[in-house]
């Protein structure tokens, strides 16, 4: 298994692992379409975002990625840098889950974060995604109040 971070040039398999997770975590058709506009705006985070991107490969294909969003807030006494980050897009091809993998891949991105100055990581995490997240230390919280502006 190769580990690495991802380039520009990985983008078209950035995209394809993408749109797996999304059929699987949300039980879609393996022949559901996605927008357009939805896949113009996924390729231009990955080239553009303030985004890391991890992968492994697997005779020369991405089988898992994890990404983290870098975010800057006002500081404040908790989070004195108001350098912040948001984890998502885990995601393991089922022929390579139980192994290990997303954990490495997301324990780089918080290694990552730390040398940046993050002094707080979210994410949105699917049950089956908490036992992980939580032997890394993540916790649930209940602090946070969201409105959604597309409704």
């Amino acid at each position: 298994m190769e580990y690495r971070t991802a380039t520009k040039a990985d983008v078209d398999e950035l995209i394809s692992i993408r749109l797996e997770m999304l059929r699987n975590v949300n039980e879609l058709s393996d022949d559901f379409c996605f927008s357009d506009e939805f896949i113009a705006n996924s390729r231009r985070y990955f080239l553009e975002g303030n985004q890391t991107t991890s992968i492994a490969l697997e005779c020369g294909n991405i089988v898992a990625c994890a990404s983290i969003s870098y975010i800057e807030v006002m500081p404040t006494f908790s989070h004195p840098s108001g350098n912040r980050a948001h984890l998502m897009n885990v995601y393991t091809n089922v022929r390579y889950r139980r192994q290990g993998i997303a954990r490495k891949l997301v324990q780089t991105l918080i290694n990552e974060a730390k040398q940046k100055g993050v002094t707080e990581i979210s994410l949105d995490a699917a049950d089956s995604g908490r036992p992980l997240y939580e032997t890394l230390g993540f916790r649930a919280s209940d602090e946070c109040m969201v409105m959604n502006l597309t409704e």
